[in-house]
Formats: structure tokens, sequence, C-alpha cells
């Protein structure tokens, strides 16, 4: 990939994600838990909605509507404790993050016994907002990596609709692609 995006030096930048210091907006229905509204790195919004034993995750000050607030993982999953976000330095010399990796928890309860796993889910920041790719996160030795390629070669330039998701490495038993809805 050449240009000018892929001279820039990239920067990762954690922030916490702890749903108990957000604020929270209870469901309306039984498997509807809710939303969370976080702040992220330099104030950016988290938002994380929850129902069904599913999270879904995404981004910025319309982030409710945006197609990664409707994009989860088939199995039963929970969100990560931190946001790792991937950024580019600006002409005005501020970071300007372009994507996020976010290591899920996954159970899949169809197998008897359930098979526990975790995902790295790629998610690219702007307009729109939207999940780029997936790591599975035990299957990989090199998981962060690998979503860190997902993130830097693809997020920016990803079309969120009509674009298939980018897998990246081994799938173990515990691996749960994207739930399509």
């Amino acid at each position: 990939m050449c240009g000018p995006a892929a001279a820039q030096d990239i920067v990762s930048v954690t922030t916490p994600l702890n749903l108990d210091k957000c604020r929270h907006k209870a469901g309306a229905e039984e498997e509807d838990y809710g939303a969370w509204r976080c702040r992220g790195y330099q104030g950016n919004p988290v938002f994380v909605s929850a129902g069904d034993q599913r999270t879904y995750i995404s981004y910025g000050r319309n982030a409710a509507n945006e197609p990664a607030a409707r994009q989860t993982l088939a199995s039963f999953n929970g969100e990560g404790d931190t946001v790792e976000w991937r950024a580019v330095r600006g002409k005005d010399g501020k970071l300007k993050p372009f994507a996020t990796i976010v290591r899920v928890s996954v159970t899949k309860s169809a197998e008897d016994p359930p098979v526990k796993g975790a995902v790295l889910v790629v998610t690219r920041l702007g307009k729109p907002v939207c999940r780029v790719g997936y790591v599975d996160a035990l299957a990989n030795p090199d998981a962060e990596a690998l979503a860190r390629k997902i993130a830097d070669e693809h997020a920016r330039t990803f079309q969120c609709q009509g674009s298939k998701p980018i897998f990246l490495g081994e799938k173990g038993p515990g691996f749960s692609g994207p739930y399509d809805e």
C-alpha cells in the first residue's frame, strides 16, 4: 500500500472500557440490557449496548445510529475492558484515531459443554463507523499484530456498505464471526 496515509507513523493508545463508570440508560424489555455512553480517547464517545447476551460497540457523536451499533458476533459475547485506538498525527500535531481494536469474550453455547473464546474486533472510525475485521485472539499467538494489520491497512479505505469483513489468521473452536442482522 503506497500513498501519504501509508507513510504516516501509526500510534496505539489504549483507554479503559469500564461500563460501571459510564452513563447507563436502562433497556425497555427483558432481554434489552440498555446502553452506555463512555468517554474514549480524546473524549471520543464510546457507545455500548447489549441485549440477548450480545454486545454492540460503536463510536462518535452519532454512535447509536452508525452501522457498528447494529453489528455484533453470532455467539453470546461481552465487551472487553480496554479499547486500543489506532491513530496518525495530523498536520496540527494532534493524534487522529482512525480505528479501534477491542477484545470481545465469546461463549458458543450450542456446544456441549459450551466453548469459550475471544475475538479481536477491528472497527473503522469516521463516517461511517463499522466493523472491518476479526481475529481469533486464542488461536493466533500474534493476534494483536494481525488485528493491527487489518486496522492499519484497511480501516481508512474500507467501504462499510457492501464490503465483506476481513478475517486474518487461524480460527479455533471458540471463534465466532459476525452476526448478520
